[in-house]
């Protein structure tokens, strides 16, 4: 079967099963070498210039250097690439997906979930990229089964050279130009997103250089310091025409004297101990030593306070802030780790197992889950008064928000088991409880109008009577509409009589008896409203 890689050439699986670097011997015998011996300003500045120019060997093992020695540095790169391992992961068909494509993504998820146990540890090695600008691990494919699964081999960066270019990594089996690393059979992460230019200037490394070099100096110099801090001071005094042998050996009686408190000397030499006055509680280099780890900091993690833990004095915004920067740094990370995985991991996976796919251009892709829980209180509350205001809202976008997975079909969902308590009455028992509420304001009007007075502005429960009468018996809403047109063409109590009797002197005595009756019952709730309103 013809398999292509990413770019479309075609693949020999026989090559694939066999690390790359297996058939290069000088690989396998590299000895570790230490670029801190001895090293100064104008050492670093040569090691760094020669990357420049495409010798990257001793700038990647210095960037070792520094990862071993220095634990701040180690400390807050840990912070960065642990950040990167802690997020959740899926596998996403391309846009518009057929059903073989969906199939497809689902299908490698399996495989990296069920089979390939150690992606997290994929995902930390992948992040040594920040600092030296690229990561490499190698894929050793074996077959299991049916289906071609991977190996893991982090190599390290000083296997690599560029090319004459110096705009591509090569493997550095000894050859002017090196060979390509081949294809599928790397995880080539490139971190290009830290530094544009030449590969050799990537790596976030090359900015923490001096601030290395000026806290190794300042511990040196404040290490000596504390040697002779709180020593006294011991001079020892030699006689006029003294010869070099005596003094030599006053020299030899004050350094004894300082480690031992026994000393000999020539007659006629003396020593006076001078006691130590002012401070001396070396500062300036610790202050030196605080400076370079603030740098280190920001240059890794964009901030200070998750290396310092101290207060401000500004309050939690500031906190705030320093938390969306880191954020902001792990969603770049994210995404630039998201983009290889696909390109390396995820289509080899694919097309070596047979998955369907046309091309590239049409994989499924690696995508880290970046979102955040919105607050759930605030949108319990919220959410439900917009809907009553009339929002269509998609349930799946609230699921997306809260990060809420939907329940599949079938599936049993979380309810709320208390049961619904039923709507207060207004009016009382002794009335039905939806006429009472649709006769409410009108009979506050015939109350008004039998005393005489202005007629009552409605208040909320008039004006919600049209949707309350609603719930009411057809019949009765339709003698209220009557009623309340009488109501408000009437002057007095009398009028309204009038108009009540002439609009239903033709009913029927049981019909006349039940307007009656209504109209009391209505009276009676006029009453009782006006003892609760206090009047």
């Amino acid at each position: 079967m013809k398999i292509l890689d990413q770019h479309g050439n075609h693949i020999d699986t026989g090559l694939l099963r066999e690390p790359q670097t297996a058939r290069v011997a000088t690989l396998a015998h590299t000895v570790i070498q230490s670029q801190l011996d001895g090293l100064t300003p104008a050492r670093a500045a040569r090691i760094l210039r020669q990357a420049d120019e495409g010798d990257i060997i001793a700038q990647h093992q210095l960037f070792d250097d520094m990862y071993d020695r220095d634990a701040h540095l180690r400390c807050e790169f840990d912070k960065r690439a642990s950040a990167a391992v802690g997020l959740d992961w899926s596998i996403e068909p391309p846009s518009n997906a057929s059903r073989a494509e969906k199939k497809a993504a689902a299908r490698v998820e399996v495989m990296l979930r069920d089979t390939v146990d150690d992606l997290e540890d994929v995902i930390l090695n992948m992040m040594d990229g920040v600092g030296h600008g690229f990561a490499a691990i190698e894929l050793q494919w074996e077959r299991w089964g049916d289906d071609w699964i991977p190996a893991f081999h982090p190599r390290p960066q000083t296997w690599f050279r560029l090319s004459q270019d110096r705009r591509a990594l090569r493997l550095n089996d000894g050859s002017p130009d090196g060979s390509e690393p081949l294809s599928m059979g790397w995880i080539m992460h490139q971190h290009t997103k830290v530094k544009t230019g030449y590969l050799g200037r990537m790596g976030l490394h090359r900015v923490l250089v001096w601030p290395f070099l000026y806290k190794a100096y300042s511990i040196g110099d404040f290490a000596e310091f504390l040697e002779t801090y709180g020593l006294p001071i011991i001079v020892g005094k030699y006689m006029a025409g003294a010869s070099a042998e005596e003094k030599s050996s006053l020299m030899r009686a004050v350094s004894a004297l300082g480690h031992d408190a026994r000393a000999i000397m020539p007659d006629g030499m003396s020593l006076e101990i001078q006691k130590i006055t002012g401070g001396g509680e070396g500062s300036h280099h610790l202050n030196m030593v605080q400076w370079a780890d603030g740098a280190q900091s920001k240059a890794i993690l964009g901030q200070v306070l998750s290396a310092e833990a101290k207060a401000t004095g500004l309050g939690s915004g500031v906190a705030d802030l320093h938390a969306d920067v880191r954020r902001d740094i792990l969603l770049s990370d994210a995404r630039q780790l998201a983009g290889t995985l696909t390109r390396d991991l995820v289509y080899p996976l694919l097309v070596l197992n047979g998955g369907g796919i046309d091309s590239y251009r049409r994989c499924p892709r690696f995508v880290f889950d970046l979102g955040q829980a919105e607050d759930m209180a605030a949108y319990a509350t919220a959410l439900p008064a917009l809907a009553r205001g009339g929002a269509r809202i998609p349930v799946s976008w609230v699921h997306e928000k809260l990060r809420i997975p939907e329940a599949a079909e079938g599936e049993p969902v979380f309810t709320d088991s208390a049961p619904a308590a039923p709507p207060a009455d207004p009016a009382g028992p002794d009335v039905p409880p939806a006429p009472a509420a649709a006769l409410r304001g009108a009979w506050r009007q015939v109350a008004a109008l039998a005393a005489g007075t202005a007629r009552p502005t409605p208040d909320a429960a008039d004006l919600a009577t049209p949707a309350l009468g609603a719930q009411a018996e057809a019949s009765i809403l339709a003698w209220l509409e009557q009623i309340q047109a009488m109501l408000d063409q009437a002057e007095s109590l009398e009028a309204f009589r009038e108009q009540l009797l002439a609009r239903y002197a033709d009913l029927p005595q049981v019909d006349l008896v039940q307007v009656l009756a209504s109209a009391l019952a209505v009276a009676e709730l006029a009453g009782r409203s006006e003892v609760e309103d206090g009047r």
